[in-house]
């Protein structure tokens, strides 16, 4: 019977130890939680005063607005574009608001807006530039990418490339065959940006797509026929052509060539003699 009595006690003893413990635990843990959220609401507290004294600032506030990259566009008109105002605090203004509104103009291909401290917010642009003229009942602008950016207006007076013979359902088309006359006329376009190519594009008047043959070039006051593919061969083969009239190897000068078929090119000379006008001459 006392022995009964001594396990009771043990487990009695046992079971009020390890409650103890569990309440311990408890205490511990709700101190734990009181303590992180205290932390928080101090830290939070912390970072709303400091940026309330950054953004309230007058040492932050705008004195200068730089403007990087513009060629076409005056300081100006970027910087209307941003509604930044001097005095605004450079803290309190949103960076990724004010570069939207630079991409919002239809000039602006890219636009990068950061912070110079203590006073000065950089506006850096990338604008489009204008590489031809595309025609297809209204006329639209092709930049460097090939991506048409803008309908042409009377201040762009730029003399640049016109291209015929697309259609409006070729400028947004992913398909690779129906889009081959657009993809070849930007690819023409590209290789007319290298240097010391034959045909720039500042000598290219007009480019004609027909859809079944391919580009025709009116450049130089001269008709060169190029079809499609291979363009870089076919331009290296033109130079040939222009080299063999300079030096006056059988003609001095020529009206149209055509490059369609690398292995037979037709040259149609100029000033030729009168036995000679009648047929095309050939350079294998």
């Amino acid at each position: 019977m006392e022995y009964k009595q001594i396990n009771n006690k043990r487990h009695i003893n046992r079971h009020n130890g390890k409650k103890s413990a569990g309440i311990k635990e408890r205490i511990i843990s709700s101190l734990k939680v009181m303590l992180a959220l205290t932390s928080i609401s101090v830290v939070s507290t912390i970072c709303i005063f400091g940026y309330d004294c950054l953004t309230q600032c007058d040492y932050f506030r705008v004195k200068t607005i730089t403007v990087e990259g513009n060629q076409i566009l005056a300081k100006e008109d970027v910087f209307r574009e941003t509604l930044i105002k001097s005095g605004d605090n450079i803290f309190a203004i949103n960076l990724s608001m004010v570069r939207k509104r630079l991409m919002d103009n239809r000039l602006i291909a890219e636009a990068e807006v950061v912070r110079k401290i203590p006073s000065g917010i950089i506006l850096r642009i990338k604008e489009h530039r204008p590489l031809a003229v595309i025609d297809i009942g209204k006329e639209y602008l092709l930049n460097e990418d090939g991506n048409i950016y803008k309908e042409k207006t009377a201040i762009d007076s730029e003399i640049l490339p016109i291209v015929k013979g697309l259609r409006f359902s070729d400028l947004n088309s992913g398909d690779m065959e129906t889009g081959r006359p657009l993809n070849a006329v930007r690819t023409v376009l590209k290789l007319g940006r290298k240097p010391e190519i034959i045909l720039p594009n500042s000598s290219i008047a007009l480019i004609n797509v027909d859809r079944e043959i391919g580009l025709t070039l009116f450049a130089l006051n001269k008709i060169i026929r190029i079809g499609y593919n291979n363009y870089a061969d076919k331009y290296e083969r033109l130079e040939k052509v222009f080299y063999h009239a300079q030096n006056g190897q059988d003609f001095s000068d020529f009206d149209a060539v055509d490059l369609n078929n690398l292995s037979r090119i037709v040259i149609r000379p100029s000033a030729a003699p009168a036995e000679e006008a009648k047929k095309p001459k050939e350079e294998i």
